[in-house]
């Protein structure tokens, strides 16, 4: 017997199973490479726009095993049992396949089988990258831990797929071509048309980030703009790059949590960009309790963030995402936060879904951390690049289709039923 028929062989029940999974799926244009080099696939006349890479005997059963479901294949890839070379976006259609795919008990049964008769074993996998976090959810030291572990990572290795202004929340695409710097700045300047600042104006963003918006705001329209992060890299970064620009005099990022914001003199405009996901449902109340505080009458709030689907169930992978990227993240449906923004006492004046923006900017973010791989790894480790990597590719997918939303919301605080917004948005577009 040839060697290359002991190797067809030797991987011929892992071929099986992944055989019996994909079928219904076509056309089958992904390959796979075994750990002993050989390779299956794809169609006859099909270029494989991945290649599955099991890297050991035991890379499929820890891939679909039956234990920990929520965990199972995402940290048997962030931890090297399996690799996908090529598109993972493609890949990660063919995981929807599987799990959409209709079995009747008996079949369910066999597949079971099937994987508890694969070899097992394998390197050992490690949780130092799992979030840890103690205390009560959302309390206030519980958000501390839970952004630390998520922006303090490395301000270099997020400098490596955002853009240059360090905007991490969805961009605004003019037209899909545009650039992910065009689309950021175009984004930005949407915010600040909708909030209609003026110079002279007081702005406060709760949860800026890196400053990208207090710093633009106050360049394009010559606020004076506030900035809270919980973030200390954060906060440490955006102080550089307002010193750096000269604008100490009419911008500022301070260190801490939105829910400790003094300032009796009050604002004409208040902003909250990507931090809603961080509050949670309970939160909700005292996050719009503040920003109506924070508001002088007449002014408005926009509220950006991304927002669940009220009639599709949470995705399974969102747990992954919870445990190693956003550690306590949870996300709501527009619908309540609509309605608690009016107990608050907020007029709702505008809601725009940018959806598909974001799926737009998070495909712009994988593909720019995929082509600096080698610095990422440098700047963090291996695993981090790989929880980024499928965790971007992973959520662009879902802005695809629809398991969650991007919106804009903008509040108003009226005066005595003077809303202090004119008749049209002509002048936003």
């Amino acid at each position: 017997m040839s060697t290359r028929v002991v190797q067809e062989y030797a991987v011929r029940p892992e071929q099986g199973l992944l055989n019996r999974l994909s079928d219904g799926y076509t056309p089958r244009d992904f390959a796979i490479r075994f750990w002993d080099g050989t390779i299956a696939g794809p169609d006859p006349g099909q270029e494989a726009r991945f290649t599955l890479v099991l890297n050991h005997e035991g890379a499929l059963r820890r891939m679909l095993s039956p234990f920990h479901q929520k965990y199972a294949l995402g940290e048997a890839y962030i931890f090297g049992d399996f690799d996908v070379e090529g598109d993972l976006s493609a890949f990660i259609l063919l995981l929807k396949h599987w799990i959409e795919k209709k079995w009747t008990w008996r079949e369910k049964v066999g597949l079971l089988k099937q994987v508890l008769s694969l070899p097992g074993g394998g390197p050992r996998h490690s949780d130092l990258h799992a979030a840890r976090l103690s205390g009560r959810r959302h309390s206030l030291e519980r958000d501390r831990q839970a952004i630390t572990y998520h922006f303090d990572l490395s301000n270099d290795f997020f400098e490596l797929w955002l853009d240059k202004r360090m905007v991490y929340t969805c961009a605004y695409f003019r037209s899909a071509s545009d650039d992910l710097d065009t689309a950021q700045e175009q984004k930005l300047d949407l915010v600040c048309r909708k909030l209609r600042l003026r110079p002279g104006e007081r702005l406060l963003d709760m949860g800026c980030g890196w400053g990208g918006l207090v710093q633009f705001a106050a360049e394009r329209y010559g606020v004076d703009a506030v900035g809270v992060t919980l973030s200390r890299a954060q906060a440490e970064f955006a102080g550089k790059r307002i010193r750096q620009a000269g604008l100490e005099g009419r911008c500022r990022v301070e260190h801490g949590d939105y829910r400790g914001i003094k300032d009796s003199r009050g604002f004409d405009k208040v902003v909250s960009v990507g931090m809603i996901e961080h509050i949670g449902g309970k939160g909700l109340p005292e996050y719009l309790r503040i920003a109506w505080r924070m508001l002088r009458t007449g002014g408005v709030f926009l509220n950006h963030g991304i927002s669940a689907c009220a009639v599709i169930p949470e995705p399974k992978w969102r747990a992954f995402g919870r445990k190693y990227v956003f550690p306590d993240g949870e996300l709501v449906p527009v619908s309540q936060l609509l309605h608690e923004a009016e107990a608050v006492g907020f007029e709702v004046r505008d809601v725009e879904n940018l959806r598909e923006h974001y799926a737009l900017t998070l495909e712009h973010w994988a593909r720019r951390l995929e082509a600096r791989q080698a610095e990422a790894v440098a700047a963090t480790d291996e695993v981090s690049y790989r929880i980024y990597r499928l965790y971007l590719t992973a959520v662009a997918l879902s802005f695809r289709n629809r398991t969650a939303g991007l919106h804009q919301c903008l509040f108003s605080k009226p005066d005595r039923g003077r809303a202090g917004v004119p008749l049209t948005r002509e002048d936003w577009y």
